[in-house]
């Protein structure tokens, strides 16, 4: 997480080039099975509580199982201007995905792969990448969706397998209050070392903040606001995150769970007509 944006579920770089570059607010998720179906129960009993209510807040496990699509744009602005944006798709049933978005040179980037196996096409500049270059690309596409998943999703993803969490006590501003519980994680996915803080509205339920230290490093944690949350078919989802300290933005300027894509989404990425 350097400077701007880097790249998975902490704001580490470590994928793409275009992640790398912008630095440090694009993490890579340690935990990278957002529809992984294991759960590993926490060994703190008032931190899986507060798991729970999450869960039920943002409209229950059935509802989110039952959600096949997510179509989402990730994007980054700083100070009035969009740095980048990338638009997923995602078939949560069968790990079809689809992502589009812009390289270091300002080339578009055509992945289609599957998560679960990773493998694909991809496309760059509207030509299809060579076979040597390809596994390279979808480790890119399969570290763009770690990352922007997790900022999108990580209430969800409280309770997957190696993910411990910990109750961290209660934070209180005036009438509000938040219960404040840490996730950390055992050797699992891309940035094992990374510790994130989710400060759980006592009344609502729902994530209002987050911090997090990437990589276990010895630096105060960085904070974001989520803001935004509204329904979405059956599961809610926040669609801002702000920093509270300059102002950058974390946003889905398009946010949707479609019952149906296209048939052609998950259609190999080919050379442009």
């Amino acid at each position: 997480m350097a400077d701007l944006v880097s790249l998975a579920r902490t704001p580490r770089p470590g994928g793409s080039p275009a992640a790398t570059a912008l630095g440090c607010l694009l993490f890579a998720a340690s935990a990278a099975r957002v529809a992984a179906g294991a759960v590993s129960p926490p060994t703190d009993p008032k931190a899986a509580a507060v798991a729970e209510r999450v869960m039920q807040a943002l409209g229950g496990e059935a509802a989110w199982n039952a959600t096949r699509y997510l179509r989402f744009d990730f994007a980054v602005d700083r100070g009035g201007k969009t740095l980048m944006r990338r638009a997923h798709t995602w078939d949560k049933w069968t790990g079809r995905y689809r992502v589009e978005g812009m390289d270091k040179d300002g080339r578009e980037v055509v992945i289609v792969m599957n998560i679960n196996t990773r493998e694909g096409s991809a496309t760059v500049g509207g030509a299809p990448v060579a076979a040597a270059q390809l596994n390279k690309m979808l480790e890119t596409g399969y570290a763009w969706w770690v990352n922007d998943t997790y900022w999108l999703l990580m209430p969800y993803k409280m309770r997957d397998a190696g993910v411990i969490l910990a109750y961290a006590g209660q934070d209180k501003k005036g009438a509000e209050a938040w219960d404040k519980v840490q996730l950390s994680f055992d050797g699992v996915g891309l940035t094992p070392k990374d510790r994130y803080w989710a400060y759980v509205n006592a009344k609502t339920g729902l994530v209002d903040r987050w911090e997090f230290v990437l990589n276990g490093e010895k630096t105060a944690p960085t904070p974001f606001e989520w803001k935004g949350w509204k329904t979405y078919g059956s599961i809610r989802l926040a669609d801002e995150r702000v920093s509270p300290k300059d102002g950058t933005r974390i946003f889905f300027p398009v946010l949707d769970t479609p019952t149906s894509v296209p048939d052609d989404t998950f259609a190999p990425a080919t050379r442009k007509p």
